[in-house]
């Protein structure tokens, strides 16, 4: 064990404590061993009342006992006061009084206002249209600075302001200039929407995260718990090492991966990251060009079928008479153009800087055929369940999760008692205790990754309400439509910008929800863009926000992991990503891309936008062996002909653009085989 890891388990076994100040007072604060015996409790408590947590939302799932909006409230709840238990052992070893106090009156006030909304759910939800007592109104203010607490602390002031402005726009309409102006909403009537009618926080969001999205989180957790995302990296890894940019291409694949059923693209970098970019370096890539692999593959992780970052859950339950089928596998083409795309782009930027090593040398182990096999039963069969269930027979997105889920804890114990069986030389009772402790460190990983998603959603889902309330996105659909001048161009230019603002700091979810109902709305209404390619549109464009400056969190973490300069970072992941900015105008122009079938105008779309991003890839990215002038402009014509071949309306142009990359592919081969300088 090296010296890291003997000074974490000295401390987090109280064996250290950090030095108290003389001067503080610290009659109220734990010390030492008490100190590690209180996050001992707390995480004891988290982890054990994930149990029942998750028990709950499994017996729902198998038998919608309660009302949807009922269970919604309890299901808010929960997770709020899980969410704070496993927050509070940091807030107390930091002897932060006032966030430690502040989160204890979160989770009564969390605690009191559940209760209270569940045990008078049938009066609220039905019996007291239009009116409340007054001591509901005050649960209902207390129960609304809880979640804008917890929302500061999950996501930073950023996304506060963005509640607070949403909440507030709502109060203060009468004096709100032009177009933004409304009648204002009343104190009561802000408290009834956002609490007491349970919609607000416990609105359609949240009870979409609570039918649909938990149940995959929860299959998520169990994944890193039974090992699942250490198989991913190892078929990364032994995958990458027959391409010269192998070790980077490792990144491409695990981070892609994990990130399509994270749901954050952030939280991905920071978790994939924490293995992939030093992988990278000590291959001898650039820090910055590390970062920027990664957030470019967390990235594209977001748009990857069949989760999408859990925004094809949102998405279906947003268009009509659209199933969340019918989203995935609308998604496959722009997904497979995107990620064709940065593997090329990739391949251009981390090869040369690669030196010859071979990705396997970085497995700690080898895995004997017999576990490779016994591994691939244990993932592949809950994989097989959800496709098999969701895509073939087609149930219910919840009732397939479900199945998935519990498939995943029956495999993740049956096979490793299988192999003690058989292979391994662990005796069964010890490989039983085993698979249990990893089974309720999955249900507390769940909590981990679920936590965020439902706050920062029942958050949104606040604001939303409010906003609809106030008819804002008719204000935003005529204020877009002036702006633009009817000219669909600049219309759907402004619409990215602001889908791009919209989504600062935010996890896909919660971005794509926000320009879901602010944005889509004016694109189909003024624009009159098919509505599956308008959400297609704005989904895309809001994930952009975390890798475009200067905020994009996204790299801001990458390069933190990487050591690398954050403006290298965010300029060499754009280079990386440039087919992810100019595929939303590919829906625009050609939403037959996303018809999801055979026809021969979906494979006409969906192979020029293939050939335009590759244009687009080898001309910003390949290293041309001219003078800079002359490389500047084949740079430029590779990347005009390339939009145009993606996104240009008429067919005609865009078989010509095909027809100039061609030839410019073809005078570079021949260049490159001739050695001769060929005209570009």
């Amino acid at each position: 064990m090296d010296d890291t890891d003997t000074q974490t388990n000295s401390v987090a076994s109280g064996d250290e404590a950090d030095p108290i100040p003389a001067t503080a007072d610290t009659s109220m604060w734990p010390t030492g061993h008490e100190e590690s015996g209180y996050r001992k409790v707390l995480e004891l408590l988290t982890t054990y009342g994930s149990v029942p947590f998750w028990l709950m939302i499994i017996y729902y799932a198998s038998t919608q006992f309660w009302p949807r909006a009922k269970y919604g409230v309890l299901f808010l709840g929960g997770t709020l006061l899980l969410y704070i238990l496993s927050e509070l052992p940091d807030a107390i070893e930091d002897r932060d009084y006032l966030d430690v106090g502040a989160m204890v009156a979160s989770a009564i006030i969390s605690a009191i206002t559940t209760g209270y909304l569940f045990f008078n759910f049938e009066r609220l939800y039905v019996g007291s249209l239009g009116y409340a007592l007054p001591h509901e109104y005050a649960i209902a203010a207390a129960f609304t600075l809880a979640i804008i607490f917890l929302t500061w602390r999950s996501f930073g002031s950023t996304f506060l302001i963005v509640v607070i402005v949403g909440i507030g726009y709502g109060l203060v309409g009468p004096w709100m200039p032009g177009v933004l102006q409304h009648g204002g909403l009343t104190t009561t009537r802000t408290l009834r929407v956002l609490v007491l009618s349970m919609d607000g926080f416990f609105g359609f969001l949240n009870q979409l995260v609570a039918a649909w999205i938990a149940l995959f989180l929860l299959f998520a957790g169990l994944l890193k718990t039974y090992g699942a995302f250490d198989l991913i990296f190892r078929v990364a890894v032994r995958s990458a090492k027959y391409l010269d940019s192998g070790i980077a291409q490792t990144a491409v694949i695990a981070s892609a991966i994990i990130g399509s059923i994270n749901g954050s693209q952030t939280a991905n970098a920071g978790m994939t990251g924490s293995f992939t970019i030093p992988l990278m370096k000590d291959a001898g890539v650039r820090p910055e060009s590390a970062a920027a692999i990664e957030s470019v593959a967390s990235t594209s992780g977001q748009v990857l079928p069949p989760v999408m970052g859990a925004g094809a859950f949102i998405m279906a339950s947003l268009i009509t008479g659209i199933t969340y089928v019918d989203v995935i596998i609308a998604g496959l083409i722009p997904a497979a153009i995107l990620l064709i795309s940065i593997f090329l782009a990739v391949h251009y930027v981390a090869a040369p800087q690669i030196g010859e090593t071979d990705p396997t040398d970085h497995l700690d182990t080898t895995m004997s055929r017999s576990s490779i096999a016994f591994e691939s039963v244990k993932y592949g069969i809950p994989l097989f369940i959800l496709i098999y269930y969701l895509g073939i027979v087609q149930y219910t997105v919840m009732t397939s999760a479900l199945y998935t889920a519990v498939s995943m804890i029956a495999m993740g114990v049956i096979i490793p008692v299988l192999r003690s069986l058989t292979i391994d030389e662990d005796p069964v009772p010890k490989t039983i205790r085993r698979v249990i402790v990893q089974t309720v460190d999955g249900f507390r990983e769940g909590i981990i990754v679920l936590a965020p998603v439902a706050i920062i959603l029942a958050s949104i889902n606040g604001v939303v309400d409010i906003l609809m309330a106030t008819a804002v996105p008719t204000a935003i659909s005529l204020a877009l439509m002036d702006l633009s001048g009817g000219v669909m161009l600049i219309g759907v230019i402004l619409a990215m910008v602001i889908s791009i603002l919209l989504g600062l700091g935010m996890p896909t979810t919660a971005a794509y929800t926000v320009v879901a109902l602010l944005i889509a709305p004016s694109l189909i209404s003024q624009f009159f863009v098919p509505e599956l390619a308008s959400h297609f549109f704005v989904f895309y464009a809001a994930i952009l926000a975390g890798l475009t400056p200067p905020i994009a969190t996204t790299v801001a973490v990458a390069a933190g992991i990487a050591g690398g300069d954050f403006w290298g970072s965010a300029y060499d992941s754009i280079k990386i990503s440039l087919p992810l900015f100019v595929l939303p105008f590919t829906f625009v122009y050609h939403p037959e891309i996303l018809g999801g079938n055979l026809a021969p105008k979906t494979l006409i779309a969906g192979a020029a936008a293939m050939i335009g991003a590759i244009a687009m890839i080898h001309g910003i990215n390949y290293r041309f062996p001219y003078g800079s002038i002359r490389t500047y402009a084949t740079r430029a014509v590779f990347f005009a002909v390339g939009v145009v071949a993606m996104t240009f309306p008429d067919r005609n142009f865009q078989y010509g653009a095909i027809a100039i990359i061609a030839v410019l592919f073809g005078l570079h081969y021949l260049q490159k085989k001739t050695d001769v300088a060929l005209p570009v």
